[in-house]
């Protein structure tokens, strides 16, 4: 764990020295009896994280950081508060969508002169890119996501004498010897529907390429598209078969995202594997006695019908509603690397920062992950939170909604597609 105190004081060294890191940016001003208020989709382990990478900016410049964590509601949240003329003066966002929702209402400070230097140092023309609207930059990307990784029991795969899949094909056959061997394979946390759409989204972007994933994420072709069907039917052979999944269908629709992770490390475990992202880690590290490296390991999202590498990536954007001194110094403080190294030492965490350094992360697992991220030859971002909000990413309407009919029903492959292009299209206006 993290030693703030020793943070703050590797903050102002930098700070004497103008620059760490190639960070600049952060001017880590006096800010005593200036308070703030974070509104945060996080809880539990991730927000108290979070919470002591604050503690460092508390005690650098004196200021107070108060956390409002509204879970996957946040999009409602803001709109309510804003609507009273009440935001936090941050919001740490889930998607980029939301950002170019709340950016078009005029509800976001342009943080250019705060952190566009830090930005254009640190991370890649992508990131800057996610973070703008019109060219304009509202965004740091604080925390991002390889969201291609299968964690799995190292012993349930070794008493069933199975091993990482390199393909789809594979995975499929692992989890019927699985299944013979007495454990069920596979632990699906339906009842959030966003985990739905991330195998949706790896799926996809394998079976249609990465060029048809941008022209779904642009909506330049309907979800009736053949792809799209295509896609649902592979999804199927795992969606379709209860057999295959802890608890079958009702139980996965019945458990969220912790819970199908603990499911899997728990003693006795109920399943062998489970699909999320590197944020996996952090809860396995939180919830269950596994070791990550040793009970706990992860193998790339499997290649489908031969498909190149390719990784789903995820992240939070942390944006400025209320202009104060004081905000726009910790939007300064999120983008450099020292705030992202106070996390990534916690561990269930990976910072799209080019400047963290890798021995930041606590064990080798961590490290293959975020090398697999920053290097990956096709990196796409999650496509449902490059959606509007509604359609995107609120629970239980639109993708949400649309994929946990789909695992409740996946034979219905042409009535899911028309509802989803349905949705889409009233999203988009057209």
């Amino acid at each position: 764990m993290r030693n703030f105190r020793a943070a703050a004081a590797l903050l102002t060294l930098c700070l004497a020295a103008s620059a760490c890191g190639g960070d600049g940016g952060f001017g880590g001003g006096e800010l005593s009896g200036q308070s703030l208020e974070v509104a945060v989709v996080w809880s539990g382990d991730e927000q108290a994280s979070f919470e002591a990478v604050l503690q460092a900016f508390e005690d650098e410049t004196g200021a107070t950081v108060d956390v409002t964590s509204t879970g996957d509601d946040i999009a409602t949240v803001l709109g309510t508060r804003l609507e009273g003329g009440d935001p936090p003066d941050l919001a740490v966002l889930p998607q980029p969508g939301l950002l170019r929702d709340l950016a078009a209402q005029g509800s976001l400070v342009d943080i250019e002169e705060a952190a566009g230097h830090s930005v254009d140092n640190n991370y890649a023309r992508v990131w800057r890119e996610l973070g703008s609207v019109d060219d304009t930059l509202y965004g740091v990307w604080f925390k991002a996501a390889n969201k291609s990784t299968v964690w799995y029991n190292t012993q349930v795969f070794s008493d069933a004498g199975v091993g990482p899949a390199e393909n789809w094909d594979a995975m499929i056959a692992n989890a019927e010897t699985i299944s013979d061997s007495g454990v069920t394979p596979f632990s699906i946390g339906g009842a959030d529907g966003w985990t739905l759409t991330d195998w949706f989204e790896n799926v996809y972007v394998r079976t249609a390429g990465p060029d048809m994933y941008d022209q779904l994420a642009n909506h330049e072709i309907p979800w009736t598209h053949d792809s799209v069907k295509a896609a649902l039917q592979t999804l199927a052979e795992v969606f379709g078969r209860p057999e295959l999944i802890a608890g079958g269908t009702s139980g996965a629709l019945q458990t969220a995202f912790v819970g199908s992770v603990t499911r899997v490390f728990e003693d006795p475990p109920q399943a062998a594997m489970v699909y999320e992202g590197d944020f996996v880690a952090g809860e396995i590290r939180a919830n269950t006695n596994a070791v990550v490296g040793e009970d706990a390991d992860f193998f790339p999202f499997p290649s489908i019908d031969g498909s190149g590498p390719a990784v789903i990536g995820g992240g939070d954007v942390a944006v400025l509603l209320n202009d104060t001194e004081a905000g726009r110094e910790l939007m300064s403080f999120l983008a450099t690397a020292e705030a992202a190294e106070i996390w990534a030492e916690r561990g269930g965490f990976t910072s799209p920062n080019q400047q963290v350094d890798l021995d930041a992360y606590p064990d080798e697992t961590s490290r293959g992950i975020a090398e697999a991220l920053t290097e990956a030859e096709v990196f796409r971002f999650d496509l449902s939170d490059l959606q509007p909000s509604a359609f995107g990413s609120t629970p239980g309407q639109g993708l949400f909604k649309q994929f946990q009919d789909f695992l409740a029903d996946p034979s219905n492959i042409d009535g899911i597609t028309s509802d989803m292009e349905a949705a889409a299209a009233a999203a988009y206006g057209n």
